[in-house]
């Protein structure tokens, strides 16, 4: 008889945690296993979470042997500074699980904090810090340990001094505009009066060190004020870029876009104000700029979309990679920074906390009326956009590379033709919800999943009462349930796919929302309605595809071979295929797709052109 697995969300309720924490399970048999301090420190560096000792992989309990005697062996190495760096661990943080197939300990290992981190194994953080993807441990590259350690220094990143740089590196015209800013905001304020060098060291744009002696232009003089050559010589990662998409032409892939190409000097400041009076200039809301783009009769919705701009370039690593990205589409603003928060996700969600990147960079923007008090700008953009009745913000994070992302839906909380289509999908049974119930399942019809985080942002509750809710919509069979722990994700039934059939508009664009999301914590999918597939063929490829769908960390080979099988008998997209095995297709893409295709195991239905849309894909042994 084939054993039956624990249930992940019964231990966790025993443990009084939710969904919301990460949830590795890992055999005790031989006492400690090695990869438990590879687990801690990659908890610790991300989110924290749980390791359950005493359960295999598949979820059987094999339970632990020798209670105190693990207990013992794991103080001694945690407490063993040639092992690991750093014991962030209580005793209230073991706890022994009383279970009918054998004991089992939990051991919860906390977020560790900005200054506290790299966690790491060893003597070593370049070659002993890992961290976690949804793919399990791995261990961080030297850059990422860098970034680490550069975000625990007490001293910001952007007050750094240049060495070398001085003010003939600066573009003035840029410097006197900001001046000139300043002067509408604040006309009688004393640092207008001061020289351009006594003007910048106020601002923080010019420093002296007073242990070495040192004096120079520092990071964020020359991030505010620099001129685009000398930026790329002194940050090679530096990159900044506004797209607008708001063409339904699939052929026409910016309708405007503001990069760094020449023609203006490329610094913050010049990105900001380009950048600002167009982004929200033709919202259907009360709204206009003075002549010196200060903001004037501003809404809360013009505002938030302000806080959240400002927010990613106080806050961005301007080392890492990807650069500032502003993306404006028809439903929607998209910002993203490199560099990951310096806080964890629920005190950013409860907001009146900050941890700021780059503090001298909020002094700029704060003096000319563009940045708020610390800790306040989430609470703007979230009361903003609830003004309007529209979803809440999506705040999501992810790893290799590290990225933040805030997405602003201008889609109604709760839209009508998504409570029509889920009524028609479950009948009379749909009126006995609850309003959050109502507001999980639309979440699942319109993003395509809903998770605990993504509850959490849209209600502001508790992270088990959100778990509690969801697994109450799987027991009454609305919502199914993929994953554990952190990685839990809900969809609606498979068998909703026709419902979906001819109502494209709602999800139109709105999949690139996850663009690059196979990380930590951004992994909602888009729906399987492209195209004119039946339902009994979908059906058939979902069965092809389950062992993908529920398993986040299967083998690379493995993963090839369903790819294929799905490719066998007829053309899919990537969108299909991502549907299918729910997983993002960037993500796709890039490792697998790409390399299957020049392996000759895939072929594309337009090879002339390889990164169509639209492109598809079909197993190249098939004679179709």
């Amino acid at each position: 008889m084939k054993k039956k697995s624990t249930n992940s969300l019964t231990i966790l309720n025993q443990l009084d945690r939710s969904e919301s924490d990460d949830l590795e399970f890992k055999s005790a048999k031989g006492g400690l296993p090695k990869s438990l301090w590879e687990t801690y420190s990659a908890l610790a560096n991300t989110e924290g979470g749980v390791i359950l000792l005493g359960v295999e992989k598949d979820g059987i309990v094999s339970g632990v042997d020798e209670l105190p005697k693990i207990k013992k062996s794991f103080w001694d190495t945690i407490n063993n500074r040639g092992k690991v760096n750093i014991n962030l661990l209580a005793d209230h943080d073991l706890e022994e699980i009383k279970h009918e197939k054998g004991n089992l300990l939990a051991i919860r290992i906390p977020r560790a904090s900005r200054y506290q981190r790299p966690v790491f194994l060893g003597q070593n953080p370049l070659t002993g810090t890992y961290k976690r993807n949804f793919e399990g441990d791995y261990r961080c590259t030297e850059q990422e340990v860098s970034r680490m350690l550069s975000d625990r220094s007490e001293e910001h990143a952007d007050s750094r001094i240049l060495k070398h740089f001085t003010l003939k590196d600066l573009d003035f015209p840029t410097l006197q505009q900001y001046r000139q800013r300043l002067s509408s905001h604040k006309p009688t304020h004393p640092w207008l009066s001061e020289d351009d060098k006594t003007f910048l060291f106020k601002l923080g744009g010019w420093r002296s060190c007073r242990s070495s002696g040192m004096q120079g232009l520092t990071v964020a003089g020359l991030l505010m004020f620099g001129r685009e050559e000398v930026l790329r010589e002194a940050l090679p990662q530096y990159h900044v870029d506004y797209r607008e998409k708001l063409s339904d032409d699939p052929e026409i892939r910016w309708t405007d876009r503001i990069t760094m190409d020449g023609t203006w000097a490329g610094n913050l400041f010049q990105f900001y104000t380009r950048v600002i009076n167009r982004i929200g200039s033709d919202l259907k809301l009360p709204f206009q700029l003075d002549n010196n783009l200060f903001r004037k009769g501003e809404t809360v919705v013009h505002e938030a979309i302000r806080e959240a701009f400002v927010n990613a370039i106080i806050h961005a690593d301007y080392e890492g990679i990807g650069g500032i990205v502003v993306e404006k589409y028809k439903n929607r603003f998209d910002f993203s920074n490199p560099g990951s928060l310096l806080i964890s996700l629920d005190q950013l969600l409860r907001g009146n906390v900050s941890e700021c990147r780059n503090k001298a960079l909020q002094t700029m923007f704060t003096m000319f009326g563009a940045a708020e008090k610390a800790g306040s700008g989430v609470d703007k953009i979230r009361r903003g956009w609830s003004t309007q009745h529209w979803r809440s913000p999506i705040v999501r994070e992810q790893v290799q590379p590290d990225r933040v992302q805030w997405t602003l839906p201008m889609i109604s909380l709760i839209p009508e033709d998504s409570i029509n289509r889920l009524k028609q999908q479950f009948g009379i049974k749909f009126h006995k919800f609850t309003k959050h119930e109502v507001q999980a399942l639309v979440t699942a019809d319109i993003e395509g999943i809903v998770d605990n985080v993504r509850m959490r942002q849209i209600t502001n509750g508790h992270a088990a009462d959100m778990t509690h809710l969801l697994q109450g919509l799987v027991s009454k069979r609305v919502l199914t349930q993929k994953g554990q722990g952190r990685w839990t994700q809900y969809s609606l039934p498979l068998k909703s796919d026709s419902v979906h059939k001819g109502n494209h508009s709602v999800h139109k664009d709105f999949d690139s929302v996850h663009k690059g999301n196979h990380s930590v914590h951004k992994k909602m999918i888009c729906f399987p309605n492209e195209g004119d597939m039946l339902d009994d063929q979908w059906e058939i490829l979902s069965q092809i595809a389950e062992a993908a769908r529920n398993n986040r960390r299967l083998a690379p080979k493995e993963m090839e071979t369903i790819i294929l099988r799905l490719c066998q008998k007829t053309w899919l997209t990537r969108r299909q295929i991502a549907d299918l095995l729910q997983r993002h297709q960037d993500g796709l893409r890039s490792r697998f797709l790409t390399s299957m295709v020049e392996h000759g195991l895939l072929k594309l239905r337009y090879p002339d052109k390889p990164n169509r849309t639209d492109q598809a894909y079909l197993a190249a042994t098939d004679k179709h």
